[in-house]
């Protein structure tokens, strides 16, 4: 029989102190991993870096793997509640409002934190962070599908493809970024380089009903 580990909560915080506790446990681990990288990373040592004993930690998460888990799925959910956030702003407006809008905000919510994108970026991948990122990424996408879905000015015949495509535009040029392979100080030109690639991309795929 294959051991599996477990990398569910053991709780979810409900209360306001506890909420807060878990909160300081997340961004004690982000910082573990900043100072000390993933393979120095314990529970313990997160434990230290928040002021809060081990036995805190594990009750709310079981394992080393649980608390990653749940730092990845924090981190990729504020970033795809900002998306979802313009998308639902940007309903009915014209393809060109469309991409500034959906490039700016993704490209500032990763880079809010270059610091803690950057620290994710690094960890190594399974499953179980694969299944989390597919599966807020497909959340993603289908906003941007929906969104597509009430543009004022074009119809597509394919909008989940023309949105899988558009957040893949945009995934790759952040990285760079977070990386250091393009420097952070060039943030603005990337964002203005990719509003353009995805407003000329939606034109050309678009039918315009204007």
């Amino acid at each position: 029989m294959v051991n599996t580990i477990n990398i569910s909560p053991r709780k979810s915080p409900l209360q306001q102190r506890s909420i807060a506790t878990v909160d300081v446990i997340l961004e004690a681990t982000i910082q573990v991993l900043l100072s000390q990288g993933h393979d120095a990373m314990t529970t313990a040592r997160v434990a230290s870096r928040a002021g809060v004993s081990v036995g805190s930690v594990y009750q709310y998460y079981p394992n080393k793997q649980a608390l990653l888990v749940a730092v990845i799925t924090r981190h990729l959910n504020n970033v795809i509640q900002a998306v979802e956030r313009v998308c639902q702003e940007q309903r009915g407006q014209s393809m060109a409002e469309i991409a500034k809008h959906v490039v700016s905000a993704y490209v500032q919510v990763k880079l809010q934190r270059p610091d803690a994108s950057r620290a994710l970026l690094a960890l190594p991948s399974n499953a179980a962070t694969n299944h989390v990122i597919a599966s807020i990424t497909t959340r993603g996408q289908l906003a941007i599908c929906d969104l597509l879905a009430s543009c004022s000015d074009a119809r597509f015949q394919d909008p989940s493809l023309v949105a899988i495509v558009m957040t893949g535009s945009l995934i790759g040029p952040v990285q760079l970024m977070l990386t250091g392979v393009v420097p952070l100080e060039r943030s603005e030109a990337v964002t203005a380089h990719l509003i353009l690639l995805c407003t000329e991309y939606l034109r050309s795929v678009g039918d315009s009903i204007i």
